[in-house]
């Protein structure tokens, strides 16, 4: 649970840098220490300084769940080892067999993936619908209905859903709302404040931001889910090294100036394609004609470096433009410092081929770093010259 003082009086970049990270109290050392060990002195049976065995627990841990759950606004954070372990617990800690679950029908191919494939080999029942539709989202909602599964902006196709609306929706057939935040980062949305009842993040990707680290987090104000996650945290064990954890707390500091300029990158590709030959369609919310633009300039402080759009070639044309970047880097992931170019159809989302969540075969993926505007926009439409 986060201490009252990281949650509120400061504002993003403050907690960001200071949120359970106070300077050691022996060394006086400004960042907080990485602690290696995996077993704590205990002062005599059962008494000891809060930490007993790194599984359950473990100083630098604490540190970053102190920080990132401030970010989120939210009383109870947990740490996990990955993004899907973090979804994993989630979904795990909070359903039974006979549960019904619905997910986005342009869910991330690796929660695809782990619900059609885990979860339901466990007895959870699940659908895939359109979130931005209310009759389609009604038509689906059962009794056995225990939780709603968003994404916004959703992974790759940059789908906005109204977390507010269903979330009150949600809560009005007894259902949980759970939000993956990992497109927004909690700088441009904290869904807690909209609703949610649970975030979270694979923080690999903008928490971290450097693609040097794989980690994910649970944020939630409900003690009754927070007890139950950081239960299932440690009876599975799916933690992150200290570490790791040391390298996330440090890609934090810099989440809030980071996002800013992934926003603006992001701006400048967009319009480039927005008037570009070899583009037949952009997908990104920044733009007055995407039709959840609406919806995420209310619920958002920025539109987020995420971009993709569908090739006027087709899937040809898709992967040969996607190999003649230079700056772009052709790799899966995203949300670090640099430029990143994907496929999703035979990359991220290979195993929703064939099913209600496959992707156009022309579609590409950026993830928009933080380089000079002007070298990704001209290694953008070089590439995309080259098709035409």
């Amino acid at each position: 649970m986060t201490d009252e003082k990281d949650q509120v009086g400061f504002g993003f970049e403050t907690r960001a840098i200071h949120a359970g990270q106070e300077p050691d109290p022996v060394t006086g050392a400004v960042i907080p220490p990485i602690t290696l060990a995996t077993t704590f002195a205990q002062d005599e049976v059962g008494k000891h300084g809060g930490f007993e065995y790194s599984r359950s627990g473990n100083p630098t841990r604490r540190a970053l769940e102190v920080c990132v759950a401030s970010l989120e606004g939210a009383d109870f954070g947990s740490a996990f080892a990955s993004g899907l372990a973090a979804e994993d617990a989630v979904l795990r800690g909070l359903l039974r067999a006979g549960d019904h679950l619905i997910i986005p029908d342009d869910a991330y191919g690796g929660t695809f993936r782990l619900v059609s494939q885990v979860l339901a080999e466990s007895g959870v029942e699940w659908s895939a619908v359109d979130l931005t539709d209310s009759r389609a989202l009604l038509a689906e909602c059962r009794p056995s209905t225990k939780a709603i599964w968003v994404e916004t902006p959703t992974n790759p196709m940059l789908t906005i859903i109204d977390i507010a609306a269903v979330a009150e929706f949600a809560h009005k057939n007894n259902a949980r709302l759970i939000v993956d935040n990992t497109f927004a980062t909690p700088y441009l949305q904290t869904p807690l404040a909209l609703g949610a009842d649970v975030v979270v993040h694979s923080s690999t990707k903008y928490i971290g931001g450097h693609s040097d680290v794989v980690g994910g987090f649970v944020a939630t104000n409900d003690s009754e889910i927070g007890e139950r996650i950081a239960f299932w945290q440690n009876a599975v064990g799916a933690v992150p090294s200290p570490f790791d954890c040391y390298l996330l707390l440090r890609g934090i500091k810099t989440l809030g100036v980071r996002m800013d300029r992934h926003c603006v990158n992001a701006r400048a590709i967009a319009e480039m394609l927005n008037s570009h030959a070899a583009v037949d369609k952009v997908l990104w919310p920044g733009l007055p004609e995407h039709r959840g633009h609406d919806i995420a300039a209310q619920q958002m402080r920025g539109f987020g470096g995420m971009v993709s759009f569908i090739a006027a070639g087709g899937q040809d044309a898709a992967l040969t433009l996607a190999a003649r970047t230079k700056v772009f880097t052709l790799a899966e992931s995203l949300g670090a410092v640099e430029s990143l170019v994907e496929h999703p159809a035979l990359m991220t989302h290979a195993t929703t081929a064939d099913s209600p969540l496959a992707v156009d075969t022309a579609l590409i993926r950026l993830s928009v770093g933080i380089e000079t505007t002007s070298d990704l926009v001209e290694d953008l439409r070089a590439a995309l010259d080259s098709v035409l």
